[in-house]
């Protein structure tokens, strides 16, 4: 008896002996981008002229609008303010090989 308990105990033991274990790591990196927006699709992603050239950004799930000077502008006025032409700064986290937007920031105030 003692040995069928044995060999059942080892037998489920056995698998996790030879597990391998895999660790997956994520970097996470928060930049600035700065330009005129050529191109924007609400929700989607934003498209910016810089001294680089046009670079593309993709907008997360949550993104604050803000002014210059840190005040928070409303949806009315982020629609009639954050338009193709207008000067804007963002603030992006790249995750992968994508560059996320949180954080738009009005060249004006």
């Amino acid at each position: 008896m003692k040995k069928v308990i044995l060999s059942m105990a080892l037998a489920v033991a056995a698998p996790f002996a030879w597990a391998q274990v895999t660790e997956t790591t994520t970097t996470t990196t928060t930049a600035e981008g700065s330009g005129t927006i050529t191109e924007l699709r609400p929700g989607g992603t934003i498209v910016l002229k810089e001294s680089a050239g046009p670079r593309q950004y993709r907008f997360g799930k949550r993104v604050v609008y803000v002014t210059r000077s840190g005040r928070e502008l409303d949806k009315a006025t982020v629609r009639t303010k954050i338009t193709v032409g207008a000067p804007v700064r963002v603030h992006y986290m790249t995750e992968g090989g994508n560059m996320v937007v949180d954080r738009v920031i009005l060249d004006q105030d």
